[in-house]
């Protein structure tokens, strides 16, 4: 099965935003969400920080702040 990550914080408008564009996928797509949130966790905080909402793509980096649906769409049909 496809995962779909999503790099997190609380109270993150965009993160909101990004969750709801990918849930929107799932009739069409068949993928699994995995929302992470890196509130308190230093090294995803490190790593992520200011860049999210972060999208992966079974484990490869595919968007941060927005979800371009056109772009997701073709990522997740090529798999």
């Amino acid at each position: 099965m496809i995962e779909v990550r999503i790099y997190s914080r609380s109270n993150c408008h965009l993160c909101d935003v990004a969750l709801e564009t990918l849930e929107s996928f799932q009739g069409e797509f068949d993928f699994k969400i995995d929302k992470q949130l890196i509130d308190g966790k230093p090294e995803l905080e490190e790593k992520y920080g200011e860049s999210v909402p972060v999208i992966l793509i079974n484990n490869e980096p595919h968007d941060f702040f927005r979800v371009d649906p056109e772009r997701f769409r073709s990522a997740i049909s090529k798999l």
